[in-house]
């Protein structure tokens, strides 16, 4: 019978402390009496207590959590409970003699092995370190100072491709979510608007593509340009999850013809459906944009209003008088929609409550909602917009924090840089005026001069 695989010690062996004692366990069936293990000497204060097996499945039995290292002679007989199969994904030439490794490997897969064979068959050693095991001793070579090297060393090895492997797969991990989170960000959907956009998220997670704060925007067929940001109440991977499906659950629904309170509600019903506590709740703030680009309807669900800055004119924060509360928080409440006027150019920012709760200095004292708004507009001064506009906002923000913030930080920005019906007007005025100078030229008398120097040729008289 096959020996039982043992449960695996909590922390593997090769992760012995350096200095403590080590525990050697010897595989091996000497009928003969012939092989004999050297004494290990203490070396360094660290003492090698050895255990002895006589065939695998005894050594199933001996391989306990204190083991450290495995002394495998491969010359054990192949009835001792091992067998080649294609299920060990180690693939060699000579698997019949490396059966009993192979089984080694697969019940001890965190343990240091050193394989122990002839010194006349240097190949099969050499195979027993590709196969798997950490280093190779000859049989008819072996001394006490030459066993304890090779058994601190295999475990000092184990215990490095340990760590490597777990580097490894951690770096992996890392990629694997890196690229989950960046799939999750939203692309906006504006084919056929003539509205700038930009948008900056920094989630408050160290190590994280992707926070609680969330934002979409998309251009409907009537041409409304709608747009959002949320921010869901904490930091970790559960917000970020809850954030994302809100926002998807928004652009599903906001592409079904839904807006205003009827959109909101049945965003609190997703919300309270998938959150993980009644604790946790959302809050949120949409914009839907008329397609001539001078009106807005606004909804704000607990959330700070958006700014505006109009051409000309000091920016401000949009009116916040009639918003609702946050989204999870009342079972029936209501969230009115409000009409503003944008006018013909202008930028409206929204964003989320880490930009504008940064500490300013080394007091308690934050940056608050006035203090945003007179830095946007000295930034819009200078003449930044777009994308500059916000990597300036946001640094300054840091700055002025003195250092990172630990609040996610969500900013979306929607332009309108000219008066598009004005152009149009223009335009239009132009055609008509290049219109009427074709059709002037047209009908214009030919002028005198021009006819007089037409030769006039008599009339012939007919022959008699």
């Amino acid at each position: 019978m096959p020996a039982p695989v043992p449960q695996q010690r909590a922390v593997p062996a090769a992760e012995t402390t350096a200095g403590a004692d080590l525990t050697l366990l010897v595989i091996q069936d000497d009928p003969t009496g012939t092989f004999s293990l050297p004494d290990l000497p203490a070396a360094a204060g660290t003492r090698v207590r050895v255990r002895t097996a006589r065939n695998l499945t005894e050594a199933g039995r001996l391989l306990t959590d204190d083991v450290d290292c495995i002394l495998l002679d491969l010359s054990l007989p192949s009835g001792s409970g091992a067998r080649a199969t294609a299920d060990d994904g180690r693939g060699s030439g000579r698997a019949d003699e490396l059966a009993a490794l192979l089984h080694v490997l697969r019940i001890a897969p965190q343990h240091a092995v050193l394989a122990l064979t002839a010194e006349d068959d240097a190949e099969l050693a050499a195979e027993a370190v590709r196969v798997g095991a950490q280093d190779y001793l000859f049989r008819d070579e072996l001394d006490a100072r030459l066993l304890s090297r090779a058994i601190r060393y295999a475990v000092q090895r184990k215990r490095a491709d340990i760590t490597q492997n777990q580097l490894t797969e951690s770096r992996l991990r890392a990629q694997e979510n890196a690229r989950l989170e960046r799939g999750l960000l939203p692309t906006p959907l504006l084919d056929g608007s003539d509205l700038g956009f930009a948008a900056r998220y920094r989630p408050g997670r160290s190590r994280a593509l992707l926070g609680g704060d969330f934002y979409d925007t998309v251009r409907t067929p009537d041409g409304t340009v709608h747009a959002m940001i949320g921010d869901v109440c904490g930091h970790g991977p559960d917000e970020a999850a809850l954030g994302v499906e809100l926002r998807i659950a928004w652009r599903a629904l906001t592409l079904a013809g839904l807006c205003g309170d009827e959109l909101l509600s049945t965003l609190q019903q997703v919300l309270e459906h998938e959150r993980q506590s009644e604790e946790i709740f959302a809050t949120l703030c949409t914009v839907d944009i008329a397609p001539d680009g001078r009106r807005a309807g606004l909804c704000l669900a607990g959330h700070p209003a958006p700014l505006i800055s109009r051409a000309g004119r000091a920016a401000r924060l949009l009116p916040f008088e009639d918003g609702g509360p946050a989204l999870g928080l009342l079972s029936r409440a209501r969230w009115p929609r409000r009409q503003v006027e944008l006018g013909g150019a202008w930028h409206l920012m929204m964003y989320t409550d880490g930009l504008i709760e940064g500490r300013i200095g080394e007091g308690n004292q934050r940056l608050g909602q006035d203090g945003m708004v007179a830095m946007v507009d000295e930034q819009l001064g200078r003449g930044l917009r777009g994308e500059e506009l916000l990597d300036a906002a946001v640094s300054r923000v840091r700055e002025l924090n003195g250092g990172e913030l630990t609040d996610d930080v969500a900013v979306l920005l929607l332009s309108r840089d000219r008066d598009k019906d004005r152009d149009r007007e223009r335009a239009r005025d132009r055609d008509r005026t290049r219109k009427r100078g074709r059709l002037a030229v047209r009908t214009h008398p030919v002028p005198s001069a021009v006819a007089t120097a037409v030769p006039v040729v008599p009339a012939q008289r007919p022959p008699l």
